[in-house]
């Protein structure tokens, strides 16, 4: 070979290799909080919580502000998550029912998986009674739901967020430096420990956070907002059950948030540890990281406990997306477009440059930044059929539709029937309901047309 021919050899292998680092995958970490809603950060401003770690990747990246679940309760938005479909197309309403192994190579891990990506998950699984572990190259996760504290031998203990943050570390520093990664990570916080009176328990490290902080109540949690319901609504309500466990009196209102946001600045710390960690191993540039809750979480508000229900706090979260790579110019943008948890799956694909499956009903949020985007949704179905016997836990289902502006729920099993009609505009916290009143026929009728729509296209 010339010397000639050696160097233009030489140099094509060196373009080639710059070619396949240019257009190489990124990772993907994906973040899931339980429980966490969307103004419980303060880059949503909350001038209380302290997240100066989840303020910095929204503050460098994209943050949705408008961001919902289409079903606020955890096992059937995780499902909706993972496969970007409503419950009614996964058909997965409750804790019990798995993805089927057709259903489950259709996720976004399971997609990435064939596709050449290293894939872990890690946490609170919550889908199903069966652990989908073999379909991961790393599963430190559980299908039910993980305790807080966990003890060794002498009585030393470790709070799960810390075992989080720990498996998470082992991951990064386990994975092949041939393969693009999708790391899961559910953490359990802040969810309140179910069946333990203390409710938020937090790690002790944190006792001191908030105790000088004044946290007002919200300005429904008053009982007439709750006696507002009809009393099919009320009796027995597992909403109200858990109000009178957390936030009943001021005291109790004031330590249970206070516990609440210990447990989200707990995530945040790690936060903070997976972006120096990234740094460390030479990954920052090429990790997207993308964060949401499964749900939102009522603090008292209708005087109500938990989730469930289509009210504003119970089906808004945080929904960030930080994509640090060089050629990316999406760098501390809000958008104000309706953003859904079946959109995270073909986001997520479509930043991995994979296609999206047509059985996903979510859509790619980042063709909001095209030159010429197609209209995007104004409004969505809500849905929430997890029907328990009520004897053991009542939570009356519901369904409906949410705009930005407008807001219809019609709770399916109640006769009379029960409906809520809200004109969010001037009324942003949902204390008057239309569905009487006469001058708002038109505006129910339209969104009940509308709900009938929706049903029909995703159900």
């Amino acid at each position: 070979m010339t010397n000639k021919l050696f160097y233009i050899c030489l140099m094509a292998l060196i373009l080639a290799g710059c070619t396949s680092r240019e257009k190489s995958q990124p990772n993907v970490i994906f973040l899931l909080a339980d429980d966490h809603r969307w103004d419980a950060l303060g880059c949503m401003g909350n001038q209380i919580i302290q997240t100066p770690n989840i303020d910095r990747i929204a503050n460098e990246g994209i943050i949705f502000e408008n961001s919902y679940v289409t079903t606020s309760i955890c096992a059937v938005s995780r499902a909706s998550i993972l496969a970007g479909q409503y419950a009614s197309r996964t058909g997965i309403h409750d804790f019990a029912t798995p993805f089927s192994a057709g259903a489950l190579a259709k996720t976004y891990p399971a997609i990435l998986k064939d596709a050449g990506y290293y894939t872990g998950f890690i946490g609170k699984y919550g889908v199903g009674s069966q652990p989908p572990d073999t379909l991961f190259d790393y599963w430190e996760a559980m299908c039910g739901q993980p305790r807080y504290e966990h003890f060794d031998e002498d009585s030393n203990m470790t709070h799960y967020t810390r075992i989080v943050a720990g498996n998470i570390r082992e991951f990064l520093g386990m994975t092949p430096g041939n393969q693009p990664f999708c790391l899961s990570v559910s953490f359990k916080a802040p969810h309140v420990q179910d069946g333990d009176p203390r409710q938020f328990i937090y790690d002790p490290a944190y006792k001191d956070l908030y105790v000088g902080d004044s946290i007002p109540p919200p300005l429904t949690a008053g009982d007439e907002y709750f006696e507002a319901f009809p009393e099919a609504f009320r009796i027995n309500n597992e909403a109200r059950r858990r109000w009178e466990l957390r936030f009943s009196d001021p005291e109790k209102y004031e330590e249970s948030v206070r516990g609440y946001y210990r447990l989200i600045t707990g995530i945040d710390d790690v936060v903070g540890e997976i972006l120096h960690e990234l740094g460390e191993l030479g990954m920052a540039e090429n990790t997207i990281i993308i964060y949401t809750g499964d749900n939102g979480f009522y603090l008292g508000e209708h005087g109500m406990a938990g989730k469930w229900y289509g009210h504003e706090e119970s089906i808004r979260v945080p929904l960030i997306i930080y994509d640090p790579r060089p050629d990316n110019a999406n760098r501390g943008v809000r958008k104000a477009e309706i953003a859904l948890n079946i959109d995270i799956a073909p986001t997520l694909l479509s930043l991995c440059g994979m296609k999206i499956p047509q059985e996903m009903q979510g859509r790619d949020l980042m063709t909001l930044f095209d030159k010429k985007p197609v209209g995007w949704r104004k409004d969505f179905l809500y849905e929430h059929l997890f029907n328990p016997p009520p004897e053991v836990v009542y939570i009356p289902r519901s369904e409906g539709v949410v705009s930005a502006n407008y807001k219809y729920l019609k709770y399916i099993d109640f006769d009379p029937l029960f409906e809520e009609c809200y004109d969010l505009r001037r009324d942003p916290y949902e204390t008057e309901n239309l569905v009487s009143d006469p001058d708002s026929q038109a505006l129910l009728d339209s969104l009940k047309n509308r709900y009938s729509e929706l049903k029909q296209t995703y159900q």
